[in-house]
């Protein structure tokens, strides 16, 4: 049924029906007069008051036995506002229940506030929700502060919300410095916290508003600059930016083993090539060995079966001599590439540098070279693999005439160490020297001050990496103009544990 305004008209079964229901809901509900006059309730209500009863007496001395109104009565905010609202119940409810939640709602009638309905809303599932909400907040709270990424969060001005214990390690500063002190812009050297921004703006680095596994630097309070790798999020409200969040991992443990690595097949690409360097050389060394066998066998039949006059045998002499230093040399070349395997054994290091030396002393960069030579007599012998050895005191005289140029001093001494545990062989140059900010760097791989072309950086990093394997210590000290002097130390134990058989 419809009403001549055009509204629905209930007919009385229903309005029976509505009253029992408003009965019987187990909530308390009243219905108030603007000036806080009880108009109506239901059971649950009524059942609270039973001197005076409820209906026409006023609200607060019905229900709180006050004689004004209450100060943080709902009814006074609704009667205001005419909008529906709830108000903790603080000191008062709708009966003896603590902890309730009074709901009022206005009731309008021909564009005018007619009357209020006052609900109690004690519902305890509330009080759950608010409980379950402290514990998720809680939860999420602690799982950030324990994360074992690094965590920091700021608003659009740079401001540090968030920093966790993580973020507190790699960056050195604390949460409260962190909160107080520090802006964003501090944690990414020069224009970093820009150039993220752009990045995170864009659609290119895991979609907008985010960024994924993004390698930066970033810088410690006590100015270090690490690596790190970066997985970042806008935080958007209402499609706004408020706030930004990035979660980083400290990558300097990742970055040297990545390193090492590199350097290891870097090692290992080189023993290859020594290896097929060696195998080159032995095969000319052997095919050279026949006819050098020749010339010295025919020039000594000639010298004994000919009488030949005495200018003649000085010539046959220094061929027969000049044959027989090239035997030694294609001797030496063999004993020194002969070996394709580690093999870790005890010898004498003055042997080990003089055959090196032997190899090496009549090439024409030495010819305006003065070597000298100083060598303990009484050096013990040390466990060594013994073509790498030779291998490093080849490398560092070879390295010590170019910065010469071919010409200077090569001064070479061993000695024993004072308590008698190690041996050490210096090998120093008068060249132009090493600059004090070179120096530091010199046994890294590919760092070379030499001319491109003309050297790959891998010579002294190979042999400190072979020194080190020995359980041993290479070191370099120089000053410029004064030249150069490599130590190398090598224990006299046993190094098998170390560098395998």
């Amino acid at each position: 049924m419809m009403s001549e305004g055009g509204k629905p008209v209930r007919s009385q079964t229903e309005i029976e029906h509505l009253l029992k229901a408003v009965d019987a809901f187990d909530r308390k509900l009243v219905v108030v007069s603007p000036d806080f006059e009880v108009l109506a309730a239901n059971r649950h209500a009524m059942n609270l008051v039973n001197a005076g009863g409820l209906v026409g007496r006023k609200c607060h001395e019905a229900l709180y036995g006050r004689k004004q109104h209450c100060e943080n009565c709902p009814v006074t905010e609704v009667t205001e506002t005419v909008r529906p609202g709830p108000k903790r119940a603080e000191g008062f409810t709708l009966g003896a229940e603590e902890g309730s939640c009074l709901y009022s709602l206005p009731v309008v009638t021909n564009g005018k506030l007619s009357s209020l309905l006052v609900l109690d809303l004690n519902v305890p599932a509330l009080g759950g929700l608010e409980a379950m909400l402290r514990r998720s907040n809680s939860f999420l709270k602690n799982l950030i502060l324990s994360s074992v990424d690094g965590v920091i969060a700021a608003d659009m001005t740079g401001r540090i919300l968030i920093f966790n214990e993580a973020a507190e390690k790699i960056s050195g500063y604390t949460t409260v410095e962190a909160l107080q002190q520090l802006h964003i812009r501090d944690v990414y050297p020069g224009d970093g916290a820009r150039m993220i921004m752009r990045k995170l703006r864009s659609e290119e680095y895991g979609g907008k508003g985010k960024l994924k596994s993004l390698m930066v630097q970033v810088v410690r309070k006590d100015g270090e600059t690490l690596p790190i790798r970066l997985n970042a999020a806008i935080v958007y409200e209402n499609g706004k930016e408020v706030a930004t969040i990035g979660f980083f991992r400290d990558m300097r443990e990742e970055v040297l083993m990545k390193k090492e690595l590199e350097k290891t097949q870097i090692q290992l690409l080189q023993a290859e090539k020594m290896s097929s360097l060696g195998k080159l050389a032995a095969g000319v060394a052997h095919q050279l060995n026949n006819p050098l066998g020749g010339i010295v066998l025919f020039t000594q039949l000639i010298m004994e079966e000919y009488a030949l006059q005495d200018n003649l045998k000085s010539d046959l002499l220094r061929i027969l001599e000049d044959a027989q230093r090239c035997r030694d040399i294609v001797k030496e070349l063999l004993e020194f590439t002969r070996q394709t395997r580690q093999d870790i054994r005890p010898h004498d290091i003055n042997r080990a540098l003089t055959r090196t030396l032997f190899l090496l002393e009549n090439q024409a960069i030495f010819q305006n070279i003065k070597i000298e030579k100083n060598l303990s007599p009484a050096l013990p012998e040390v466990e060594v693999d013994i073509q790498q050895i030779n291998h490093i005191f080849m490398n560092i005289i070879l390295n010590a005439a170019e910065a010469m140029e071919g010409k200077g001093t090569l001064s070479l001494a061993t000695r024993p160490s004072p308590d008698g545990k190690s041996v050490a062989v210096e090998i120093a140059d008068t060249g132009p020297g090493i600059p004090p900010e070179v120096l530091p760097h010199i046994f890294e791989p590919f760092f070379t001050t030499k001319d491109p072309g003309k050297g790959t950086g891998l010579g002294l990093s190979l042999a400190y990496g072979i020194v080190t394997a020995h359980r041993g210590r290479l070191s370099a000290r120089s000053e410029p103009g004064q030249g150069t002097a490599f130590v190398i130390e090598l224990p006299i134990g046993s190094v098998r544990s170390k560098t395998g058989d």
